[in-house]
């Protein structure tokens, strides 16, 4: 299987990662819209063995309890997010995959949170924070 790679936007902060990915969705929570000033966005959960990053090591903000958001340090791109949720996962942002079209999307996660000014015109199942 070929590895998959991605960057941030100046190229300082590089990763990449092979085998399959554990899902694929769109989060819709507030801590996640104020990470990346969007009204959502998108992550891949990949192994956390699985992930290696080069270049300048992504800078850490522990962001609420458990919780680690990864980016570069030079232009503050949003790189990963780690929990001890899920102390065995990386969750990648999609957007900033080297080739991002190829990226499916299977959900939707904290849907109740959604902004109700986005409409969204796909079928995927819409889960809570909950779920």
């Amino acid at each position: 299987m070929q590895r998959k790679t991605g960057r941030c936007l100046c190229g300082a902060v590089r990763f990449s990662y092979e085998g399959p990915e554990i899902w694929r969705g769109h989060c819709h929570c507030e801590s996640c819209r104020r990470a990346t000033s969007s009204p959502m966005t998108s992550f891949l959960g990949v192994p956390r063995t699985a992930v290696e990053f080069s270049g300048t090591p992504p800078q850490v903000y522990p962001s609420s309890p458990g919780v680690r958001r990864l980016f570069c340090g030079t232009c503050g791109s949003p790189l990963a997010y780690e929990s001890e949720r899920w102390p065995d996962e990386t969750h990648l942002y999609a957007a900033s995959l080297s080739d991002p079209k190829d990226f499916a999307p299977q959900f939707h996660a904290c849907y109740e949170e959604h902004l109700p000014w986005l409409e969204l015109a796909d079928r995927l199942p819409r889960r809570t924070g909950s779920d």
